[in-house]
């Protein structure tokens, strides 16, 4: 039986770990560059040098930001350690991004009602929930319906960051429209199944 090619491998162990797509496609892609910046030679047949070599490569010719050659040494240890079994030591003669001296955007309340005011329907409701409850993409777009609490006006978050479960809280101004489209829902799915067409319950989705 073949092995499964070493992105693939990848890929395998990060949804087995649980990992956010994002975090997936994230690794992946520095994976990539990686090895394309080597020239397309198999990461076993490198080690410290070549990788303190493009995190370097990172800093001085790309300029990133330290976020960004963090998240690239990341993706390379889950690689060798995880998914290829090798350890690397300390690496050597890496040259540091520099932290930007900048202050964070931070948006005003009425900067983000503006905003949230051009969306409509059930976007709409996302993005209260993304900024009323504190949500991040992914956890939105996850949500299923039991997993919104109207009684106790509380939201379960599962598998959040760190792979940990959480509760939040459920914004008032969400309540409403919320019922409303999770009635919708429902009514999609009714029609669906007396048409037979087969479709899968929605009762882990909140979004239809």
């Amino acid at each position: 039986m073949n092995q499964p090619k070493l992105l693939d491998q990848v890929r395998n162990l990060i949804r087995t770990k649980h990992y956010s797509i994002r975090t997936e496609e994230t690794y992946v892609g520095w994976i990539k560059r990686f090895i394309m910046f080597h020239g397309k030679r198999h990461p076993k047949d490198m080690g410290n040098k070549e990788i303190s070599a493009f995190l370097t490569h990172l800093a001085v010719d790309r300029k990133v930001a330290a976020a960004t050659q963090n998240q690239a040494f990341n993706a390379l240890l889950f690689l060798y350690r995880n998914v290829l079994q090798m350890e690397f030591g300390q690496l050597e003669n890496v040259e540091r991004a520099k932290k930007p001296r900048r202050l964070p955007v931070v948006f005003t309340k009425e900067e983000i009602k503006r905003i949230i005011d051009q969306i409509d329907g059930y976007k709409w409701i996302m993005a209260q929930l993304m900024y009323g409850a504190g949500l991040r993409v992914m956890e939105c777009v996850r949500l299923r319906v039991k997993d919104v609490d109207f009684g106790y006006r509380h939201i379960l978050v599962r598998d959040g960051k760190g792979q940990k479960d959480r509760v939040t809280m459920l914004p008032e101004i969400v309540s409403g429209p919320l019922k409303l489209h999770l009635e919708k829902v429902k009514s999609v799915h009714e029609r669906d199944l007396k048409g037979g067409s087969g479709v899968q319950s929605p009762g882990d989705m909140l979004w239809r």
